[in-house]
């Protein structure tokens, strides 16, 4: 089950679990789709990979008998921070950002 982790990790923008705005890696490295698309250049700071839209998890659980929804397995709410500084991350993104993510 994904985290849903409650911000960018670049910005700090909120992020929260129904927002369509949210991009996850493999890892679950959660950045907003303007961080993505401007400054990350579709290339994760931590592994390298590329990025996703983030699925929404629905409010309730449409199959009672499972317990599934935001109401029994909510999002995270601690927030996370890039490590690394601005330079280090720009630095990452130009040695790699034009080998497509599924040959990274």
């Amino acid at each position: 089950m994904l985290e849903l982790r409650p911000n960018c990790e670049l910005c700090d923008h909120d992020l929260p679990p129904e927002s369509p705005e949210a991009r996850i890696c493999s890892y679950e490295c959660t950045y907003c789709a303007e961080c993505v698309e401007t400054r990350l250049h579709n290339v994760c700071p931590i592994c390298g990979g590329g990025f996703a839209p983030r699925p929404i998890r629905p409010h309730r659980s449409w199959r009672p008998e499972l317990k599934l929804g935001l109401a029994n397995h909510p999002a995270n709410d601690r927030r996370r921070h890039s490590k690394f500084t601005q330079e280090d991350i720009a630095d990452h993104v130009a040695r790699i950002r034009d080998i497509p993510p599924e040959d990274r």
